[in-house]
């Protein structure tokens, strides 16, 4: 993978299908885009995309694999693959229901009679899951013979849990990842990885070695393309460290919140901590499909910066979240704060133009949300109109649109900082933290006989970049 900027978006959120967004990226981005993680654009029943029917065709409502070949000719390009579940409407569940017994994949897919000693599980079994509802986490499923089940389901009602202990199941993984390589992965997200190993009188969270030896045995298959794996996981960040020990790359989640905090402060002593300890072989973030998760930080912020943190996002207009697992304690909590990242920082041009300047010299590669890279609002419309409150982050831009907000001043200069961040060589190596009081922050990236620096007052929200003989003042016009 090149370290250049990664969008993020939607195949129908930047333009309305795979060919506009291939035209907006040549027409707006070429210079700031080197690579695009495509979230799934998949024939899919639920989650938009995340609940995938197969993936061995792209949703003709985006377009075709013709389309998709035609962005990784100028783009590296990244995709999901939901290792934890599939849909409930997928070719293999639906025999399932059908032939029930008598189905090829009835192994395929976790079936709390068989898992469970009884068949269902104890009060005290289901408080010790890590799980996004406050009920024991299936779907009872009427099958054609007239009998009834309790299927394994972790997140929506169309996302069935797979049986990583069946070998139908691998013979699927192996199927899928196969045709992924084929049709222009350069690197490959493992979503939702920590869920999918499951093991009685655990949490069925992360559950080793178990975990381990399932993400080994993706790798190998990938390997056979020379393709990594970038495993998706929101806990507390020495899981992140552990996993970066492993030799895989890992997500910089804990980045977004502690940004916030120091922004919101005027003050980078957290933030200095993190980038003491952080791995260097990581993608780094500010704002995802997924909105903002709060569990990456905890131990990095003390209860009380961390709750400072939401409540401010909560004045800026942000929805909340909740963790119903048995971490949770007495009472469920905030794990996901949803909101623009634009937005939670007051729409502040100034300041989010230094969240971002923060990102780019921060280690690892820079991914930014398609609705980050147009600086855009909370969605309030879309949010109520849908009745489902992620999408106050997942506007839907037509080209017209993305024509207007790319000349935003704000804009602007953002794209001013991508090119800088992609067309720069210091940025091949490690940033180095400045000892300076904690309202001032400066980082600086050295590489291949080149210098970068970033200089920010926290306080007054003003920096200034400097590359080689070239300045970018930030805080006034560019010198």
């Amino acid at each position: 993978m090149n370290n250049k900027i990664m969008l993020i978006t939607y195949a129908d959120s930047f333009g309305r299908n795979l060919k506009e967004l291939k035209s907006v990226l040549d027409q707006y981005f070429k210079r700031e885009i080197g690579a695009v993680h495509i979230l799934p654009f998949f024939p899919s029943r639920g989650d938009r995309g995340f609940s995938p029917i197969t993936y061995e065709q792209v949703d003709p409502q985006f377009g075709t694999w013709e389309d998709i070949k035609e962005i990784a000719g100028e783009y590296e390009l990244m995709y999901d693959f939901m290792i934890n579940h599939l849909s409930r409407r997928s070719p293999q569940f639906l025999d399932f229901i059908e032939k029930h017994e008598d189905s090829p994949y009835k192994d395929m897919f976790i079936r709390f009679k068989e898992f469970w000693p009884g068949g269902i599980p104890a009060q005290e079994d289901v408080a010790l899951l890590n799980k996004r509802k406050n009920h024991a986490p299936c779907e009872r499923i009427l099958f054609a013979d007239g009998e009834e089940e309790d299927i394994w389901c972790t997140f929506s009602e169309e996302q069935m849990d797979l049986n990583l202990d069946s070998p139908v199941t691998w013979e699927f993984v192996e199927r899928s990842l196969g045709c992924l390589m084929d049709h222009g992965a350069s690197i490959l997200r493992l979503d939702a990885f920590a869920f999918a190993t499951k093991k009685y009188g655990t949490s069925c969270f992360f559950i080793e070695p178990e975990m381990w030896e399932m993400m080994e045995r993706v790798q190998k298959i990938l390997a056979a393309k020379q393709i990594p794996m970038l495993p998706e996981i929101h806990d507390h960040y020495k899981v992140q460290l552990k996993i970066a020990e492993k030799g895989y790359a890992i997500y910089d989640f804990a980045l977004p919140v502690l940004v916030l905090h120091t922004l919101y402060k005027g003050n980078c002593k957290r933030l200095k901590e993190w980038f003491k300890i952080c791995p260097q072989n990581q993608y780094t973030t500010l704002d995802t499909h997924d909105g903002i998760g709060t569990v990456d930080v905890e131990d990095l912020l003390t209860p009380e910066e961390l709750d400072d943190v939401i409540k401010k996002t909560g004045k800026n207009g942000a929805n909340f979240k909740m963790d119903f697992s048995a971490k949770a304690k007495d009472k469920p909590v905030v794990y996901q704060i949803n909101c623009t990242y634009y937005s939670a920082l007051g729409e502040d041009d100034n300041a989010y133009l230094l969240a971002r300047a923060i990102q780019f010299f921060a280690p690892g590669v820079p991914q930014v949300y398609y609705m980050g890279l147009l600086a855009g609002e909370n969605d309030y419309e879309l949010m109520k109109k849908t009745d489902f409150p992620r999408n106050i982050s997942r506007h839907n831009y037509t080209v017209e649109e993305i024509r207007r907000e790319v000349q935003k001043p704000v804009v602007q200069k953002l794209l001013k900082l991508l090119r800088m961040r992609n067309e720069y060589p210091a940025f091949e190596g490690e940033p180095e933290v400045s000892d300076l009081p904690d309202y001032m922050l400066e980082i600086t990236r050295n590489s291949n006989d080149c210098r970068a620096v970033l200089r920010a007052d926290l306080e007054k929200k003003m920096f200034k970049i400097t590359c080689g003989d070239h300045s970018y003042d930030f805080s006034a016009e560019e010198n």
